[in-house]
């Protein structure tokens, strides 16, 4: 069967969404991919630990997406997933996820809804209003 796709950032929605491809993965014995794409934009805790720690933002971005990822890969192996394999990216989000589903062949992307509100997500666009036009598999968001 083909593997299930699941990004994360960090987010509570996106620990909901490895939790719910975790689970799936683990009952249908499928690959699970975890995939954290970064942005490229520090958050405040990024900025506090590139201080903190006299680093690069580059190599700040580097450890938090390995701090996420491992984090993510043992909650979904405590979950019942078997096989996870984690990819770490950057650039546009929409874009990576799409590029990453038809690489790994992808049945579904599981994404956690972020809470940006209506008026937002209107004038912006979201990552996953944008996945449920393109996407070329199953999408599944999470609240």
């Amino acid at each position: 069967m083909k593997p299930i796709l699941v990004t994360i950032d960090g987010s509570e929605g996106a620990r909901h969404a490895v939790d719910a491809a975790a689970d799936l993965a683990g009952k249908l014995n499928i690959d699970l991919w975890i995939l954290n794409v970064m942005d490229g934009f520090p958050d405040e805790e990024l900025a506090h630990f590139t201080r903190a720690e006299r680093t690069s933002v580059g190599d700040a971005l580097d450890a938090r997406a390995k701090r996420i990822s491992t984090e993510a890969r043992a909650r979904a192996e405590r979950l019942g997933a078997r096989t996870v394999y984690l990819r770490s990216r950057s650039g546009d989000c929409t874009e990576v996820i799409l590029e990453t589903a038809r690489e790994v062949g992808a049945a579904a992307i599981f994404v956690g809804r972020r809470g940006r509100g209506r008026l937002s997500g209107l004038l912006l666009g979201s990552v996953s209003q944008k996945l449920a036009c393109l996407a070329p598999c199953q999408l599944v968001i999470v609240p």
